[in-house]
């Protein structure tokens, strides 16, 4: 199992719509990302954090380079953010 992590800046008044951009794309995610397992929107007062699961962390580095990520997610997200995300990708150990 692999996490990909996502830290995003947003300010209060736009997290509604980063919220709309997560739900819009989290079931196209789950249906045709190759090892793709799980997506969770968690959120606190400092920042937006969007938490993948995957099979593998060659699955979650893939993702970043799929067109679903880079045309669509990025894309819905850019003039929301206050900063560049902030990506991790983690392997459970």
């Amino acid at each position: 199992m692999a996490y990909l992590e996502i830290t995003l800046q947003v300010d209060p008044a736009n997290r509604v719509a980063a919220a709309g951009i997560y739900e819009k794309y989290k079931k196209p995610f789950l249906d045709t990302v190759p090892g793709a397992n799980s997506k969770q929107l968690l959120g606190r007062d400092e920042d937006v954090q969007v938490l993948h699961g995957f099979e593998t962390t060659a699955a979650a580095q893939a993702y970043l380079n799929s067109e679903l990520f880079t045309r669509d997610v990025v894309a819905g997200l850019s003039p929301l953010l206050k900063a560049d995300p902030e990506v991790r990708i983690y392997d459970a150990v």
